[in-house]
């Protein structure tokens, strides 16, 4: 059963010299989006005629979402209203802010918030659920608790953290727009596949939050991977391509409890996740984590069960062969299948032929 969702006005206050008593009612909706707490649909209608009249007689500036991807301005100069519809290049230059942050922070793993910012972009997208129509990036629902407390989201705060002046810059873009336009930056930052994107995704409130176990559990095989990548609508070919992700990023003992890189290079896309898979020796690794494989070779890689069983099922494995053998089929199909996956349960307004590619800045 779907639960109830409220879809009101997301208001956020970005004249800073504006001096107004609110009411409470207007105060708690005119707090940052990220936060524990939703507001109810009548409050924030209440609120929404509250600002709008404040802003009138005062002339402060606000912006406000109204789900389509549209901002209403007014104006602190008195000059009259206007609509801002925000075009390509508006979403470049929100791009290129997100790749002139991940150039200039490399205090993080391997000195790049890369990875990361694909994880949060992916787990925000992959709790999407086809019969029930769930989930998905549609909402940036792990701004809330309980979806930002389940296990497979743990560390992910350090991306939302790194978003944040971003969006106190770009007021105008939702959280569910901006954590997947950052996925797609980081891709192609880390030499990735120019990947397609298009916004209208719209924030929504906790009643939207999913239940924990919608996302992968590294340590199952075959049948749990086709059950939780077949809920989302994605089939072998499709798992396997989008498994090419662990190509970046690491592994980290107070999170999944798994340790290490998939590859010698976790801050640049290749098929070099494919191409170990097939040409390196792995074993188990003795330690007390959970159960996870080394490379025989060098014992400073790491597979997950859910990445073995890539090689060992027949269907997957082929594909994995493909992958290896050609860094290009491989970026072609992985560039097809994150558009998917970003677009889960999305009710854009505009179509397919409306996506926007953006350029590379660093790579």
């Amino acid at each position: 059963m779907l639960r109830s969702i409220s879809t009101a006005p997301s208001l956020r206050a970005v004249n800073q010299k504006a001096r107004f008593i609110l009411p409470q009612t207007i105060r708690q909706s005119s707090r940052r989006g990220y936060s524990s707490n939703a507001s109810s649909k009548s409050s924030s209608g209440q609120a929404l005629g509250w600002i709008a009249g404040l802003a009138i007689a005062g002339g402060a500036g606000y912006w406000y979402y109204n789900g389509q991807s549209f901002a209403l301005k007014e104006m602190s100069d008195g000059k009259q209203n206007s609509i801002f519809t925000p075009t390509f290049k508006d979403y470049q230059a929100v791009y290129n802010e997100i790749a002139k942050r991940l150039e200039e922070k490399d205090d993080y793993d391997d000195g790049s918030y890369g990875p990361v910012l694909v994880r949060l972009a992916w787990h925000a997208s992959g709790t999407y659920d086809k019969e029930t129509g769930t989930g998905g990036s549609n909402g940036a629902t792990m701004r809330f608790a309980p979806e930002s407390d389940h296990g497979a989201n743990a560390g992910l705060k350090a991306a939302r953290d790194f978003m944040e002046p971003i969006k106190e810059k770009f007021p105008w873009i939702t959280y569910s727009d901006l954590w997947t336009l950052g996925g797609i930056c980081a891709f192609q930052e880390m030499q990735g596949p120019v990947i397609p994107w298009r916004p209208g995704r719209r924030d929504r409130e906790v009643a939207a939050c999913t239940p924990d176990g919608r996302l992968p559990d590294a340590s199952k095989e075959q049948k749990h991977l086709r059950a939780i990548f077949g809920r989302m609508g994605f089939d072998d070919r499709e798992i396997v391509a989008l498994s090419g992700a662990h190509a970046l990023g690491r592994c980290h003992t107070d999170r999944s409890g798994f340790d290490g890189p998939w590859t010698f290079s976790p801050t640049v896309l290749t098929n070099d996740y494919y191409k170990l898979l097939m040409e390196e020796k792995w074993q188990y690794k003795k330690w007390n984590g959970p159960k996870q494989f080394e490379d025989v070779k060098t014992k400073s890689l790491m597979m997950l069960p859910t990445d073995m069983v890539l090689v060992k099922d027949k269907e997957f494995r082929k594909h994995v062969e493909r992958y290896a053998k050609d860094n290009e089929t491989f970026f072609k199909e992985f560039r097809e299948v994150i558009v998917k996956l970003f677009e889960l349960g999305v009710p854009f307004q505009s179509k397919e032929e409306d996506r926007m590619s953006f350029k590379p800045v660093n790579a």
